[in-house]
């Protein structure tokens, strides 16, 4: 009998869980609510609130509406879209998880200290990223983006650099593009680098390799746009090479539950909770279906 197991700790973390009860209530009010992006990245969620009464909109959009309610999801806007909020008379539903917020509020304080000259406030984050560009903005677009320590190099290390890091990038990353910062500064000049990882994203790094490492072969479910699926699906697979990726019950190969003791099912931090259900409902029919299993 092959074991069908659902990671306890896979799915929303708690800022997507309060921006989606911020969407259900005031959709529950009646009227038109708007979403200024995909409330997550995953389709099948956004779908779900789509078929409630959410429509989710643009930048572009956003300018051209007048007197109404929009939501802003978990990853936060930077200060330009409150002003034109301000302007066009839009009521702001603000779900920016509240660790985005307070990043974004350390990154301001940073910039205004000296009016932004001198030292350079640099991100380590994936460049056009929601949540990176709601940080980049607290620095009128000043901030420099860097993914790797190969980007670092862009830098001007006889100049001082205050590092930042968007909140769902790896522990790993950070400490590797903060050594290599390090090892290049001019003497006299600073380098101050400040961890601004969310733990609660962080820790589950760890959990899900033992997680994946602790079955025969896995589904990890996540949307094609979330980095936080892109970087725990990697993780899945450094320990377990039979991981697969898929954001819906029918990208499941029948054929790859062939040979298999027992099958563990986890997602990102995007991934709702009954998603990762109807992917183990659908594994468990096909389990029931196939020859020899009984």
């Amino acid at each position: 009998m092959t074991r069908v197991e659902i990671d306890a700790q896979s799915g929303f973390c708690f800022g997507v869980v309060t921006a989606i009860q911020k969407a259900e209530e005031e959709l529950a009010k009646g009227g038109t609510l708007y979403c200024l992006g995909d409330i997550v990245h995953n389709s099948r969620e956004v779908e779900r609130l789509k078929n409630m009464g959410l429509v989710t909109i643009d930048h572009e959009e956003l300018a051209r509406l007048h007197n109404v309610r929009v939501l802003l999801r978990a990853h936060g806007e930077p200060p330009e879209t409150y002003r034109l909020a301000r302007r066009n008379g839009i009521e702001i539903i603000d779900a920016t998880c509240p660790v985005v917020l307070k990043l974004q509020k350390r990154i301001r304080q940073e910039y205004v200290r000296d009016g932004g000259k001198g030292r350079q406030i640099v991100i380590y984050g994936k460049s056009g990223h929601a949540e990176v560009l709601g940080l980049v903005g607290q620095t009128d677009g000043e901030a420099i983006v860097i993914e790797t320590p190969e980007e670092a190099e862009r830098l001007d290390f006889t100049r001082d650099i205050a590092l930042f890091s968007q909140t769902t990038k790896s522990l790993d990353g950070f400490r590797q593009i903060t050594a290599r910062i390090q090892e290049r500064m001019a003497p006299g000049a600073e380098f101050r680098y400040y961890d601004t990882i969310c733990r609660r994203v962080a820790n589950r790094m760890p959990h899900i390799r033992a997680f994946a490492a602790s079955h025969g072969l896995i589904f990890f479910v996540s949307g094609k746009k979330s980095s936080n699926g892109k970087m725990l699906f990697e993780e899945c697979l450094k320990v377990n090479p039979n991981s697969h990726l898929v954001d819906s019950a029918a990208e499941i190969e029948p054929s790859l539950l062939q040979g298999v003791d027992s099958i563990g099912i986890c997602g990102a931090t995007s991934t709702p909770k009954w998603l990762m259900e109807e992917i183990a409902r659908t594994v468990r029919r096909m389990l029931d279906h196939a020859p020899g299993e009984h």
